[in-house]
This record gives structure tokens, C-alpha cells and sequence, in this order.
């Protein structure tokens, strides 16, 4: 439980970053990191489309730039859009100005990348806050308080269903889904190689019993 569902000294660490929604509210949030890539985007797409679910996408800079294809099929689907740096890099191992500028190289591309105002999706009249995940859910101090301040909502989650584990089966990570769940939940899977064979089999049974559990899906505004 300590890595499925953080404990509360660690939403300490961090005390404006979102790690749950509204948890009165029979909703959940599902987020997908480390994309866009070819062997797992276009399936959790079809996924998604299949049951009507908006998602979050927390989008590696270096794969928008190598894939820009398959993350303007995450925008014209309607998916919400996060940073997640432009090189998945762990903000302990990186001094601060290296990070920022990562950070600030992710957003660039995806700012150029995304569709023309007429081919986009209809947007709220007042642009919403961008989004940031850090890699492994760690940044040093003072590059949180400089995301923050440049505006960026962080968002972390209230479940990670570790489908990136090689110790875990698709029958296990489904188990954390189950286990872990609450109203408000922010749910973190993620489209990348090391999780697709499992997601294959669980992310359809995971909307599923999510759905026949009576939760809706949501997005950040």
C-alpha cells in the first residue's frame, strides 16, 4: 500500500500539488504516462474510445517529438494533456536548472505540436492551467516551487497501479484497480513497453468494474 496509494507524509512533501479529487464525488481520474509511443498509445486509445472515457496523458517531450502523429491523436480525441519532461528525468539526480529547462523543452514541443484553434477540439473560453507529473513522483524543493510557480498545476495520484512492475501479473496490477479505488482517485497507468502486455489484458476489465462500481471519468480542468 505504501506504493499503491501514497501515504500522507508524502502528500506532505508537496502540499499544493493534487493527489486526490473531490472525494465526495463518485468519479475517478485515469492518467497515462511516459507516451506517446507506437506499441502502446494507439491500443490505450481504442480503449478509451471504445468506452466514451476522456484520460490525461502525461506526455515524455522526447516522444512527442519522435511520434507527433500519435500525440495529435491524443489531443483530437479529446484527452487532457500534461508535461512530464522532455527526457523522463528524475529531478534528484538532476541540479535544478537542468530540470527546469527539461521541463521547459517539454512544453515547447508540445505547445507547437498541438492541432490549429480550428482543428482542435472545442476548448473552454479561458485556456486551463497547464499540467505537470514529475517523473517518479520526486523534485527537489526548489524545483517544485518553480513549476508552481510558473503556473503549472502538479498533479500526482492517489493510486499508482504499478503495471510498469515486472514482479506484478495483469491480474495483480487489476487487483490494485480494485483494491485502491475511491471516490476522487487520480489512477495512474502507463502507456509505455514495459506495462502494454498487461494493459492488454487489464485496463478493459479495470474500466469495466469501475463503471459497474458506479464511478464516472474525469479530466482536469
Amino acid at each position: 500500500m505504501f506504493i499503491e496509494q501514497p501515504a500522507r507524509f508524502l502528500r506532505w512533501i508537496y502540499p499544493n500539488a493534487i493527489w486526490r479529487m473531490d472525494p465526495s464525488e463518485k468519479a475517478v481520474y485515469l492518467t497515462f504516462d511516459d507516451g506517446p509511443i507506437p506499441e502502446a498509445t494507439p491500443f490505450v486509445l481504442d480503449v478509451l474510445r471504445r468506452y466514451g472515457i476522456r484520460a490525461t496523458f502525461f506526455v515524455v517531450g522526447d516522444n512527442v517529438r519522435k511520434h507527433p502523429d500519435i500525440f495529435r491523436q491524443v489531443v483530437e480525441a479529446g484527452h487532457r494533456i500534461g508535461n512530464h519532461t522532455f527526457n523522463h528525468i528524475g529531478g534528484f539526480r538532476w541540479p535544478s536548472d537542468k530540470y527546469l529547462s527539461n521541463t521547459d523543452k517539454a512544453q515547447e514541443i508540445i505547445e507547437s505540436m498541438m492541432p490549429a484553434a480550428g482543428d482542435a477540439p472545442a476548448q473552454p473560453a479561458t485556456a486551463p492551467a497547464p499540467l505537470f507529473r514529475p517523473p517518479h513522483g520526486w523534485m527537489r524543493t526548489m524545483q517544485y516551487k518553480v513549476i508552481r510557480h510558473y503556473g503549472y498545476k502538479i498533479i500526482m495520484w492517489d493510486l499508482v497501479t504499478r503495471d510498469y512492475s515486472r514482479r506484478l501479473t495483469a491480474d495483480d496490477v487489476l487487483a490494485n484497480v480494485k483494491r485502491y479505488a475511491r471516490n476522487g482517485s487520480i489512477i495512474t497507468f502507463h502507456d509505455s513497453l514495459r506495462s502494454i502486455d498487461k494493459l492488454h489484458i487489464m485496463l478493459p476489465e479495470a474500466i469495466e468494474w469501475l463503471l459497474a462500481q458506479g464511478y464516472t471519468f474525469r479530466v482536469f480542468d
